[in-house]
Parts: C-alpha cells; structure tokens; sequence
C-alpha cells in the first residue's frame, strides 16, 4: 500500500510538471533569461507589507481562464479564482514564499478589455477590494482592436494615455494610499502579431513607461523581458500566437514581477 502510494505520488508530480509546462529545460531557460533581464528592473522598494491585498487587473493575459464562480470570486489566494497564468504563479511564489504574512490576492482581469473597459468596472472590481497593491497590464487589445476593422473600435495611442491616466487619477483619489504597479504591455514577433503592428505598438510601450513615471508607479518591462527571453528560446516557445503567454512565459513574467514588487532588480 505504501508502495501504491508512493507511485501515485510521482505520477501526478510529474503530470503537473507536463502540464504546467514548468519542466526543467523551460525552467533553466526561464531563470536564465530572467537574470539576464534583470538589470532591466529599476531597483526599488519592497511594495508589499505584512497584511496586504494585492489585485491584478488586465485583459486575457492576466484572466487566464480565471474562475466566474460567485464563492471562487470572493475568496483571496484561491487558486481557480486567480486562472492560470502569471497572476497566479506570482501568487503561488509570494504565498509560498511568505507564509505568515496573511497577503491577499485577487485577479479581475477580463479578457479583450481595454482601458476604457477597465474604467466601467473599477467601483466592484478595483475599490470594493480595497487593494493595497494594485498592479495593472493594459494595452495589446487598445491596438489589437484597432487594427481589425471588424471590431469596429477606433482607439489611438492617445485615447489610451488619456483613458489610463484618468483612471489612475480616479484610483489614487479613492485610495490614497495604493501601492501602483504598471506593467508594460508586450508582443512577440509570431502568431497574430504581424508588422503593421509596428512602430504603433511601441508607442502604447512607451506611454505606460510615461504613466509609470508620472504616477511614480513600480514598473514592470515585460517587453524589455521577452526580448531578452528570444534570445534563449524562438518567441513561440513564450507566446504561441504572439500575445498570449505559454506556461513558460507565465513563469517567466510571474517571476519578474514578483522580482519588480520586492525591489530585488
């Protein structure tokens, strides 16, 4: 029996590594590329305090699947509430990292919003929860939207920035105290991700980096990450259709971010 049980350990252990896609050569990739980007991260303070909520907000990237469930919803540090991405790795990592510190986290993000989206939603899904930290990754549906004309959205670079700094004016208003982690919105040149993209994305690039230093915000350079993270592996293997992460790309940006927070650039 104890044999069987032994057994039936190992075997889900390494069903997780296979479905996580966390296995030892992604693994090493990842941390590689990580510490290379490192430098990339303006070293700052530790965000997070004993006690904290901690939300993320976003689009698809940051949903990952995440449960709708009423009771999964309400609950902090649950895992199908949080999805399957980077907001839940990076969860896991604080969680496990800093056990006694009763931290509570929250994703809401949604996937194909937009900034303005964002805005409609903020009284239950940013103030009800009363985050201490908030971290927000926006952007890739503001221009991806845009260049489907099926999609009938006409949003600009500027519409963007304006929108976003409102929100972030409204957000410090109501939570004068809010800890702001503004993450840089990314691409991978594969996929979906075609070259009338360019130089057009770069410009939502550079108006979070803007948001981040006007708000003196914590900011999170995924991009900068990812193109350091190609030259360890082909963009596929990070985002297969260009946007959205891989179980390694997860990994990796769950890392850097928790990295970014804890002021360890």
């Amino acid at each position: 029996m104890k044999n069987d049980s032994l057994e039936t350990h190992a075997v889900s252990r390494r069903g997780f590594l296979k479905t996580s896609g966390l296995a030892l050569g992604a693994a090493g990739i990842a941390a590689a590329s990580s510490a290379a980007a490192a430098p990339l991260i303006a070293s700052g303070r530790n965000l997070i305090r004993k006690g904290d909520v901690i939300l993320f907000q976003g689009d698809s990237i940051t949903d990952a699947g995440r449960s709708r469930d009423k009771e999964k919803l309400g609950a902090p540090n649950n895992q199908p509430g949080l999805g399957n991405g980077y907001a839940w790795l990076a969860a896991a990592e604080l969680l496990v990292g800093r056990p006694g510190d009763g931290l509570k986290i929250f994703n809401r993000g949604i996937s194909g919003h937009k900034v303005f989206q964002l805005a409609e939603r903020w009284q239950a899904d940013c103030f009800d929860l009363k985050p201490d930290v908030l971290s927000v990754l926006i952007g890739v549906n503001d221009i991806w939207h845009s260049l489907d004309p099926k999609s009938g959205y006409k949003g600009t670079v500027e519409i963007y920035e304006r929108d976003y700094h409102a929100l972030v004016e409204r957000t410090k208003q109501a939570l004068p105290k809010i800890k702001l982690v503004i993450c840089e919105p990314f691409v991978l040149r594969c996929g979906a991700v075609k070259g009338n993209w360019f130089p057009e994305f770069d410009k939502y690039r550079a108006a979070a980096k803007r948001m981040s230093e006007k708000h003196r915000a914590t900011f999170v350079p995924f991009q900068a990450m990812f193109d350091e993270a190609i030259k360890y592996a082909p963009p596929e293997h990070w985002a297969g259709d260009g946007v959205h992460p891989s179980p390694a790309g997860a990994a990796l940006m769950a890392h850097f971010w928790v990295r970014a927070v804890s002021g360890k650039g």
